[in-house]
């Protein structure tokens, strides 16, 4: 299975929960380089929400910050790759305050936070990597000051609710187990739409790319599985509300949200896509995932854009 749905999925997901606390960009293009920042997070400084509730997600958000999230072990050159994003981003500063005449303040100047499922020892030693348990806990680990780069280890991170948040993003049973959690949550709770909207969005993927044949790990199969009773429990909650309108568009913005998301996967940001989500929105799942996996951007295109 591709690693880009959950690529996408991790994307919105930090973009829904950090945005009350900040103005968050996806997918940031770095002039220099032929590559992208995944989530580019700078805080307000009138947040719309308190971000002790996003526990140590929200200790990560509390300055400029880039987050570099991977669904399988971060290798040795993808770090290489994170801390050349950021010094791009900390040059640019620089040549920004010089220009202006302003004393760079160092210690504002943007972080990576590389989040990572697990990470070997190996590794964090070839990078020096220390972890810090008497102020963060298990699983966070830094590498020089100037380094400006941290190291999420999200399976080492303690099965509390404060790094509820961040273990949503690891894999197997530690993903799970933090599904599992989200859907204790009391429905109150306003980060919990949120992540249950992001996480239902990957499992659309998933099962639409496991009913078309197309290649899907056990893994990915175990997924759709943990995701289904929070899937069938939105249904029975749409249904006991009685509004077979609010169904049927509450399927069709999660069916927009399917095919944006397939879109940006295979093509990224674009405006012209954007305008033909909705005559594509109009088929069934089966008739839009392949052409949206199988036709070129021009013939998407020229096949639904409206006269």
């Amino acid at each position: 299975m591709t690693r880009f749905p959950y690529d996408q999925f991790a994307k919105d997901y930090l973009k829904e929960l950090l945005q009350p606390l900040g103005t968050v960009e996806t997918s940031r293009k770095v002039p220099a380089e032929i590559t992208e920042i995944d989530v580019y997070f700078v805080p307000t400084s009138q947040p719309t929400i308190d971000k002790i509730e996003l526990g140590l997600l929200g200790r990560l958000a509390d300055k400029t910050a880039l987050f570099e999230p991977y669904r399988n072990a971060v290798k040795i050159s993808e770090i290489r790759n994170c801390m050349k994003k950021v010094f791009y981003l900390i040059s640019e500063i620089e040549r920004e305050d010089k220009r202006d005449n302003i004393a760079t303040v160092e210690d504002q100047l943007p972080k990576v936070w590389i989040l990572t499922p697990t990470a070997s020892k190996a590794i964090l030693n070839s990078f020096n990597a220390i972890p810090d348990e008497e102020n963060w806990g298990k699983g966070v680990y830094f590498l020089g000051e100037s380094a400006k780069t941290a190291i999420v280890v999200i399976h080492q991170l303690p099965r509390i609710p404060e790094t509820l948040w961040l273990r949503l993003l690891g894999k197997g049973n530690v993903q799970k187990q933090a599904i599992n959690e989200l859907q204790a949550l009391s429905p109150d709770n306003p980060l919990r739409g949120k992540a249950i909207d992001a996480v239902l969005s990957l499992r659309s993927i998933l099962e639409i790319t496991q009913n078309q044949n197309q290649d899907i790990d056990e893994e990915d199969r175990e997924l759709v599985m943990a995701l289904s009773p929070i899937y069938l429990q939105q249904l029975e909650n749409a249904k006991q509300e009685g509004v077979q309108q609010g169904v049927q568009q509450g399927v069709t913005t999660e069916r927009r949200a399917i095919i944006e998301n397939l879109l940006q996967v295979r093509f990224g940001s674009d405006d012209e896509l954007n305008s033909i989500l909705e005559p594509i929105s109009r088929l069934l799942p089966q008739e839009f995932t392949p052409l949206l996996l199988q036709l070129s951007r021009e013939e998407l295109l020229s096949r639904f854009r409206q006269k």
